[in-house]
């Protein structure tokens, strides 16, 4: 019978790698910068190491630290370890070059934000996307979606997210609805045919004229509501269509108000989250989400 060999008993490839980062740097934040984490997170992540491993690996006080004879012996085994890894995978990548990145979107944010904008992707960054528009949140670690362009308040604890931009909910109509409708002032919006959406990003306050009122310091019963859709997109395809006013996301929206098929209303204005993308953290083509990030905030 074929022998077997011992399983590796090896901590937690995150901590070694926080470990790592912070050992090259001697600087939790810079390290923390690196990684995209929160230098709370990187010293974190060491003490877990330190306790599995049972040693200091960092003089922490006085500062700046530095690192212990033990940290000395291991930083550059996996200085090199992670050196050599990187190499394979960028090999990998080599490969897989052809292949366009899966992204995961809304269909609103396809529709409205991404597909006018591929061209200019491609001519600018050499990037080719594959697009899987769903409203329902992917898993990353159970699909082939190379990264997702989420909707969220806050970076999440897990997996990578690179900001892209930050949001607010503006009123907007077409200008054919102020030819019919005179607006003079923020009272006169809520005269006019009034568009709402389902909000469908978790459990925070919905964007609904009743609150934009609010914002807008405004007094006085709001109206009923004309049209209610189930989605953004349909909300803001009413308004172009000069059915009435919505509260729409101002990302969304920026193309359809640069060529003037919308006009904004007034300044008052309720807070949107931001825009990120997101990717696994350890996923080999990175590089190239990061290229995406950067690309999308240059479009602002």
């Amino acid at each position: 019978m074929e022998e077997i060999e011992p399983m590796r008993r090896l901590p937690p490839l995150h901590a070694l790698r926080a470990f790592e980062a912070a050992a090259r740097h001697l600087h939790f934040a810079r390290a923390a910068a690196e990684l995209h984490l929160t230098p709370t997170a990187i010293s974190h992540q060491i003490r877990q190491l330190e306790e599995i491993l049972e040693v200091k690996l960092f003089h922490r006080y006085p500062r700046p630290i530095r690192l212990t004879a033990e940290g000395e012996a291991l930083y550059p085994v996996l200085c090199e370890s992670f050196d050599r890894m990187a190499q394979a995978i960028s090999g990998l990548s080599q490969l897989d070059q052809g292949r366009p990145l899966t992204v995961s979107v809304t269909v609103a944010f396809a529709s409205f934000w991404l597909m006018r904008r591929l061209p200019e992707l491609h001519s600018q960054t050499g990037l080719n996307l594959k697009i899987e528009a769903d409203n329902r949140p992917v898993d990353l670690s159970a699909s082939d979606v190379d990264f997702a362009v989420r909707y969220a308040g806050q970076a999440g604890t897990e997996n990578q997210w690179l900001p892209l931009f930050s949001d607010s909910l503006i009123p907007l109509c077409a200008p054919d609805v102020l030819r019919r409708h005179q607006v003079n002032e923020d009272a006169d919006i809520l005269r006019l045919p009034l568009i709402e959406y389902r909000w469908n990003c978790g459990a925070e306050a919905p964007p609904n004229w009743q609150r934009w009122s609010h914002a807008a310091r405004l007094t006085g019963e709001v109206p009923e509501v004309t049209q209610y859709f189930s989605e953004e997109i349909n909300a803001i395809d009413a308004a172009l269509a000069g059915q009435g006013v919505v509260l729409a996301s101002s990302v969304l929206a920026a193309s359809a108000v640069a060529a003037g098929h919308l006009v904004r209303l007034s300044e008052a204005k309720l807070p949107g989250r931001t825009f990120w993308a997101v990717s696994l953290s350890e996923h080999p083509r990175f590089p190239e989400v990061e290229r995406f990030a950067s690309w999308a905030r240059s479009c602002e």
